[in-house]
């Protein structure tokens, strides 16, 4: 039977033992997202880690209550049927995140972590998605989720799988990533802002600096943007969104919420 919900079970022991490897034993619980079948779950506790794993799929619930049940019964395991892109992850107790994400919720998903406190991350990725957030950036490949997961986080490859990794397989390749949170190198005086910015700007990729923010009045104000017209250099002005580095995006987002009779910090 095919997987519901985008879903692409890893049969691969030896990369399930892989993924394991790369989660810091020193952070004893853990969140999983799409525990599915239970792969990764099963070698987790048999770890000894504490595992929270939200699981959407209401047909995967009741084989994973029994292979766990006694785990669920001794608290080492707490299985949560719910939807990982509204759920609260601040309700759950958490140090590090692992999971085989299902492909079609990657961008959500990984925008929605970058805005919880966690430890480290080992996560799956499609190959040409990971690829994108570990871009460098100022490259042609660089774009919104670059920009946002790299400002944010550290960004490692760690292995790639093929598609016969998986039942059933996917179209393409896939990748592990490992993500380990960082404060911003440059000074972000407002996160929200920040990631409005680096929408905007992504959301017209072709056009210039100038052109993209003179259009974005509707979204900031026009007193706002007349004003980081006036302060941005044309070096910026001038350049397309994937040319500018993470220092520019924090001097468009500063001077966004900055008092016309001051400066971005």
């Amino acid at each position: 039977m095919g997987a519901r919900f985008d879903q692409h079970f890893l049969k691969d022991a030896s990369a399930v033992k892989r993924i394991c490897d790369l989660v810091d034993p020193e952070c004893r619980k853990l969140l999983e997202i799409g525990p599915g079948q239970g792969v990764l779950t099963h070698e987790l506790l048999s770890r000894g880690f504490h595992v929270h794993a939200i699981e959407r799929d209401p047909l995967l619930i009741g084989p994973l209550e029994n292979r766990f049940a006694a785990e669920i019964a001794s608290g080492q395991f707490v299985l949560i049927h719910g939807d990982a892109l509204i759920f609260p992850f601040d309700t759950i107790p958490f140090e590090y995140i692992v999971s085989n994400l299902p492909y079609s919720i990657s961008s959500p998903i990984t925008f929605r972590l970058l805005e919880y406190p966690f430890s480290g991350a080992v996560l799956m990725y499609q190959k040409e998605f990971a690829d994108r957030m570990k871009a460098s950036i100022g490259s042609r490949e660089s774009g919104r989720l670059t920009i946002m997961v790299q400002t944010f986080a550290y960004v490692t490859h760690c292995f790639d799988l093929s598609r016969g990794a998986f039942s059933p397989p996917p179209a393409v390749g896939s990748t592990v990533l490992k993500l380990q949170p960082k404060d911003p190198i440059f000074y972000i005086a407002d996160r929200e802002v920040y990631a409005t910015v680096v929408r905007e700007l992504f959301s017209k990729r072709r056009k210039m600096v100038r052109t993209i923010l003179a259009a974005a009045i509707p979204v900031f104000g026009e007193e706002k943007i007349t004003y980081a017209l006036s302060e941005l250099d044309n070096e910026i002005l001038e350049s397309r969104p994937e040319q500018l580095y993470l220092e520019d995006y924090a001097t468009i987002s500063n001077l966004l919420i900055s008092s016309h009779h001051g400066s971005a910090r």
